[in-house]
């Protein structure tokens, strides 16, 4: 199955949208593909979230739109019949990991663990989500995996920064990293999608290295 990390192999940072009005998907979606960021996770944490995943996918085609905060079977199949075109989870159980390898599109399991890295080779998965990443280690703890588990290959989420991005960009084992901060909360509320593009595009220049690939 295509991983995730080769939807947009040249996006190095994935924005992580909370959607309270499905009204504002389509407008933001343009801005932050029209900064160079077409890979947009949309969290399935507000009663808006399906209906605005609906919305990108069906009027922003160039925009590669999942779902993230996937956390059980039924958000799985609300998700892909919403047109996700991957999934993220938290975490993963082993009746979420089953749902996600049934759906039929890349997903990225959360870990924060060596045991649950390593669980997750077992059963040939090597793309999955580091979270939370500051709280849960950082930059030190991906770095010390790259040795002994080289088949994984992460994206860090989870207090990163534009500071902290191009550290995590710079490992081995690192895709992309997921973000929030170019969309922040007042640019949102004001809806200025300019200020949205224009942050987006300085996110999109945190290019990873080929080693990240």
């Amino acid at each position: 199955m295509t991983s995730v990390f080769d939807l947009a192999p040249e996006c190095p940072v994935v924005p992580v949208v909370v959607i309270e009005d499905a009204a504002d998907a389509v407008p933001l979606a343009r801005a932050l593909v029209a900064g160079g960021l077409p890979l947009i996770e949309i969290t399935l944490r507000t009663p808006a979230a399906l209906d605005a995943l609906r919305a990108v996918a069906d009027e922003v085609p160039e925009a590669v739109v999942g779902a993230g905060t996937v956390v059980s079977a039924a958000g799985v199949a609300d998700a892909v019949g919403a047109g996700a075109r991957f999934l993220v989870s938290p975490g993963w159980t082993e009746r979420l990991l089953g749902a996600m390898e049934e759906s039929g599109v890349p997903f990225l399991p959360g870990v924060s663990t060596v045991s649950e890295v390593v669980a997750l080779l077992e059963r040939g998965v090597d793309a999955m989500k580091f979270f939370p990443a500051e709280a849960a280690g950082g930059v030190p703890y991906l770095k010390s995996l790259a040795g002994p588990l080289p088949g994984a290959r992460f994206c860090p989420t989870g207090g990163i920064s534009p500071a902290s991005a191009p550290a995590y960009l710079a490992l081995p084992n690192v895709g992309c990293v997921g973000g929030t901060w170019m969309l922040p909360p007042d640019a949102l509320a004001a809806r200025d999608w300019t200020r949205v593009e224009s942050l987006a595009r300085g996110a999109a220049a945190l290019r990873a290295p080929l080693g990240g690939r």
